[in-house]
């Protein structure tokens, strides 16, 4: 499975945007001691835990307001949450959002079910404070791969 940059949306067009992914690799230290490490990704494979990293800055003279950043989950992969400032997301491919546990879908059976975290199609972040010029951050979330 290939994984590439992320479609994003941003309201605040003096904004850039870049977008990584690594994956999440546990390994021992000197002292044998279990540590994560983050490699960019050769080859993913079912079960590989990855990191999604959208970093922003506003590039502009003026402070940026109303930022919203929209990221399309991959097929390849299951939400497995958000680090920091959580996210709305939806089930729905956009059409409703919300936090996680307000959600319903359709289940097997047609009959509606609690979504889960494997039913999240995108996630979306809204910043309310506004960014100054020069400044910037990070959002983050985890996924794994299907």
């Amino acid at each position: 499975m290939g994984i590439g940059h992320l479609l994003v949306a941003i309201a605040a067009s003096q904004v850039t945007l870049a977008s990584d992914v690594f994956v999440e690799r546990l390994q021992r230290d000197a002292g044998g001691r279990p540590t994560t490490v983050l490699e960019t990704p050769k080859a993913v494979a079912p079960g590989d835990r990855l990191l999604f990293v959208l970093s922003y800055r506003n590039q502009g003279t003026e402070p940026a307001t109303d930022f919203v950043v929209t990221n399309p989950v991959p097929d390849a992969v299951a939400f497995a949450g958000a680090d920091g400032l959580e996210p709305d997301v939806s089930v729905d491919w956009g059409r409703n959002w919300g936090p996680l546990s307000t959600l319903m879908v359709a289940g097997a059976d047609g009959r509606p079910r609690k979504a889960e975290a494997r039913d999240v199609t995108h996630v979306r972040w809204a910043i309310r404070q506004a960014i100054a010029a020069g400044e910037g951050g990070k959002l983050t979330f985890r996924a794994v791969a299907r």
